[in-house]
């Protein structure tokens, strides 16, 4: 993605592996497209993301919780709960700077958005660079 020199989903999900959270939560990679600066990212919702134990409801904190760079700012708006087997992040690099990466990112669960975040972030902080 723009801002680091990762090459493959390979790359990316080594990255993430190394931090226990992203471990925790289980995600996984599913599709990466360095050109156009996008990763997607499937996040279960049952077991470590459940709002509930026995619920298919994620809880807002794991929407939110699958960054792997250090973060500057962080703004998510909940549209609707996410509910369903996982839920997809694609994010979309904006700009990268020398410094500052910002990010969008749609969150969708059952097929219909359900977040929509913003971050700004330290660019090659992800060990890419």
């Amino acid at each position: 993605m723009a801002g680091n020199s990762f090459k493959t989903p390979a790359e990316v999900e080594a990255v993430l592996r190394k931090t226990p959270l992203h471990r925790w939560l289980g995600l996984r990679i599913v599709a990466m497209d360095a050109r156009r600066g996008q990763l997607s990212v499937a996040v279960p919702i049952r077991g470590n993301a459940a709002r509930f134990d026995d619920g298919e409801q994620a809880h807002g904190g794991a929407i939110l919780l699958g960054r792997a760079a250090p973060t500057m700012n962080l703004r998510v708006d909940y549209l609707r709960p996410a509910i369903g087997d996982e839920m997809l992040a694609t994010a979309t690099v904006r700009r990268a700077g020398r410094t500052v990466t910002v990010v969008d990112v749609n969150v969708e669960a059952g097929g219909k958005l359900v977040a929509l975040g913003r971050c700004a972030e330290a660019t090659g902080a992800w060990g890419g660079d």
